[in-house]
């Protein structure tokens, strides 16, 4: 498998529920990862958000292939139309925090990349590609919950609100999906 940077939503996949403590962080995100769990500077904050950054390129990639799939109905294209947007907002917001700390913003990615990376080629039907975005929104929701303790404290609630719209974007495809309501609360961030 093709890695996309020190950070995407599929490493969080495989890591499956981990708290992101500071093995946690190693493990997705290098040594900045454990860096951040010992107190770091601001280039680390750099680095984490512009990790982010690749995760709403990831996500803003896969809304966009989706909607032109041919796969999923009119509303549901409606639907994860809207989602992109959150996501470029979220971008958009990461890349000003980035620039505010002197950094360079991480780039996206050709669509080609981002076709093979998320395997495209497999997906065959509408619920194929909603179960691809709900399993992408769990992994970005446990994401910025993971990063709200990494990240210098100006940037902890711009995180925690981007995990809140991760997971709501995980309700609504959790529900069209048809998928129960779980019975255990704290279902992300564990």
């Amino acid at each position: 498998m093709q890695q996309l940077s020190p950070f995407n939503r599929r490493s969080l996949l495989r890591a499956g529920g981990m708290t992101l403590s500071a093995a946690g962080f190693t493990a997705l995100f290098g040594t900045a990862g454990a860096a951040y769990a010992a107190g770091s500077a601001v280039s680390q904050d750099v680095q984490l958000l512009n990790a982010a950054i690749a995760l709403e390129h990831e996500g803003i990639a896969a809304y966009t292939i989706a909607a032109g799939s041919g796969l999923l109905q009119p509303a549901v294209v409606d639907i994860g139309v809207t989602f992109r947007g959150h996501h470029m907002q979220h971008r958009d917001e990461l890349m000003a925090a980035v620039e505010r700390l002197g950094g360079k913003p991480a780039p996206a990615k050709a669509e080609a990349d981002y076709v093979k990376d998320l395997g495209v080629a497999g997906l065959k039907s509408q619920a194929d590609v909603l179960r691809l975005a709900l399993k992408l929104e769990r992994g970005a929701a446990n994401a910025y919950l993971g990063l709200i303790p990494a990240l210098g404290s100006d940037f902890h609630q711009v995180a925690a609100r981007m995990a809140g719209d991760e997971a709501y974007h995980a309700a609504i495809l959790s529900q069209a999906l048809g998928e129960p309501i779980p019975k255990s609360a704290l279902m992300f961030g564990g």
